[in-house]
């Protein structure tokens, strides 16, 4: 569950985190990093989904929208039948904490600045 973000921050299960980040069902890879910075490429995330193989995938593309997904992976996650969910950050916590009520394989990957 993520109890808050802010700009620039984001408390997951009372641990607080400064920096981008990926949302496993049992852990959170802190220090999460683009290769392209404000765009997510498959190489940014493929072994953080195979890892899991998840039902959905919630992006937080930052606080004003900027992270774009590329098509590579908007193609692959559908040939996948992952649901993905891109969202200003602020807006894709709050999927997020709605969507894992009910979804145990989610993974969320979260931009906390711009």
């Amino acid at each position: 569950m993520i109890d808050s973000y802010s700009f620039g921050h984001i408390v997951i299960n009372k641990v607080s985190y400064e920096n981008d980040v990926i949302i496993f069902p049992d852990r959170v890879q802190a220090d999460w990093w683009r290769k392209a910075g404000h765009k997510l490429q498959l190489v940014d995330i493929h072994s953080a989904l195979n890892e899991i193989r998840p039902n959905t995938f919630v992006v937080g593309t930052g606080k004003f929208g900027i992270v774009k997904v590329s098509v590579e992976v908007k193609e692959y996650l559908e040939a996948q039948n992952i649901k993905l969910y891109a969202e200003p950050t602020e807006k894709a916590v709050k999927m997020y904490n709605r969507l894992i009520l009910t979804d145990d394989k989610i993974l969320g990957a979260f931009h906390l600045t711009c």
